[in-house]
């Protein structure tokens, strides 16, 4: 891994010009996926919902809690057993944000512009 900043050899504001072109279109298509994703979860369960109350379709609501539960359990140890992965790759990523502070601070600038479009 490269010890040193990505981005030394451009000035200060090409870094930042930089970090926010990558943040603008990282947070502009995480704002239209997310709404594309609420908006199909929205419809299914609205869709699920029409049909259970029409008859069409019957759903064992007890069984489905049950195996969400299960679902949770099977997460938590999973997420117990990633927690040392996990740590480094948030050491990992805080050093590089420590290393490279212009464009890292340029793209979450452009990121929060994404969103906000």
């Amino acid at each position: 891994i490269n010890s040193g900043p990505i981005a030394e050899k451009y000035s200060v504001a090409t870094q930042i010009a930089m970090g926010g072109v990558g943040g603008w279109c990282v947070g502009y298509l995480f704002q239209r996926v997310g709404k594309i994703a609420a908006t199909a979860v929205g419809g299914g369960f609205l869709l699920l919902q029409i049909a259970n109350h029409s008859g069409y379709v019957q759903v064992d609501w007890k069984k489905v809690e049950k195996d969400v539960k299960k679902a949770k359990k099977h997460l938590k140890k999973r997420a117990d057993k990633a927690a040392p992965e996990l740590n480094s790759f948030i050491d990992e990523s805080t050093d590089f944000v420590k290393r490279n502070i212009v464009i890292s601070s340029g793209f979450v600038g452009g990121f929060l512009l994404g969103l906000a479009s």
